[in-house]
């Protein structure tokens, strides 16, 4: 008999992301629903304060949650864990709980399996931490090939290798500032001079415009594919990961590196001055040790061959079956 599987789905596209990559893992014994969950005032409230409640919940707006209680509810962010919780004793504890993201200690024991990146490991020991490096995404073998096969005819016409580049931008406290635009164009350049052909570049709402302004300027007269932030067109980031020999990446976001390294191509990370946190530090450091990534400026960044693909998904789908 399948067990029933309720995905709790916020607005936190990184966190649908994560989700939908466990998600699509699970052999076919699940049976999967995504529950649309909105947010009211109270949302903002601490978990301590909410407890195991629909308290942050509007109900109105959000999917039904009544019995026949699932048999495993996924948990994608802090602010869904309050509601797991109260769907878990709605069932009589029969409901287990995989929670993404540390979510604090305020009832952290009703949580069967809790996804914690290596970078965020916490002091205390629990039977329910379950460390990963990176986090959960989507892009598997099956979506890379799917991408291969749709990207490769739109890129054939420029010159290859062909060298993806994924630009973040700027984090809490901390602009992507016009220097570290300037830095990192230099460093596709470089890239390009030692190794010619052409690159695939995208940036984010969160790149600036004046630091996009100089990448764009900066790299003018080298054969490109562009999908900057804004343009009306499909967006190419899966044909991104898939069809090149090498992927620049910017290291300010734990879901664009993972991804990245989900590919299986080498991934060179660009770090920076005076911008990432000690987070991402850790974080990047994380990449670097486990052999799934290495420096932009590092002198043999050419030659670098990662030793695997990060898949965590699969590693944490593994650690669901075992909670049956």
């Amino acid at each position: 008999m399948k067990k029933t599987v309720w995905a709790l789905l916020d607005d936190r596209m990184g966190s649908i992301g994560q989700a939908r990559g466990i998600l699509g893992v699970l052999d076919d014994s699940y049976d999967i629903i995504e529950k649309k969950i909105v947010y009211n005032r109270w949302a903002k409230l601490p978990n301590c304060l909410k407890g195991a409640s629909r308290l942050g919940m509007n109900r109105k707006e959000s999917s039904c949650l009544h019995a026949p209680w699932p048999d495993l509810i996924l948990s994608i962010s802090r602010r869904t864990t309050p509601i797991a919780r109260w769907i878990k004793r709605q069932s009589g504890g029969k409901s287990k709980i995989v929670q993404l993201m540390y979510p604090g200690k305020c009832g952290i024991n009703d949580l069967d399996l809790v996804i914690v990146p290596e970078h965020d490991r916490k002091p205390e020991r629990r039977g329910n931490l379950f460390y990963i490096t990176g986090c959960a995404h989507r892009v598997s073998e099956q979506a890379l090939a799917e991408a291969r096969q749709k990207w490769t005819p739109v890129f054939a016409s420029l010159p290859r290798p062909w060298t993806t580049v994924i630009i973040g931008g700027a984090i809490k406290d901390a602009p992507f500032s016009e220097e570290n635009a300037r830095a990192l164009t230099a460093e596709i350049r470089r890239i390009y001079d030692q190794s010619g052909g052409s690159v695939l570049i995208t940036t984010s709402r969160r790149t600036g415009v004046a630091a996009e302004r100089i990448i764009k300027d900066g790299l003018k007269d080298i054969p490109a594919y562009t999908y900057w932030w804004g343009e009306q067109k499909e967006n190419p980031i899966m044909g991104f990961y898939a069809c090149p020999e090498r992927i620049i990446v910017t290291g300010d976001t734990v879901s664009m590196c993972s991804e990245s390294c989900g590919s299986g191509k080498p991934v060179l990370i660009f770090c920076g001055k005076n911008w990432l946190r000690p987070k991402h530090l850790r974080f990047v450091r994380s990449l670097y040790d486990g052999g799934f990534a290495c420096a932009a400026d590092a002198p043999d960044a050419l030659s670098f061959k990662p030793r695997q693909r990060l898949d965590p998904a699969r590693k944490i789908a593994a650690e669901i079956a075992r909670l049956f």
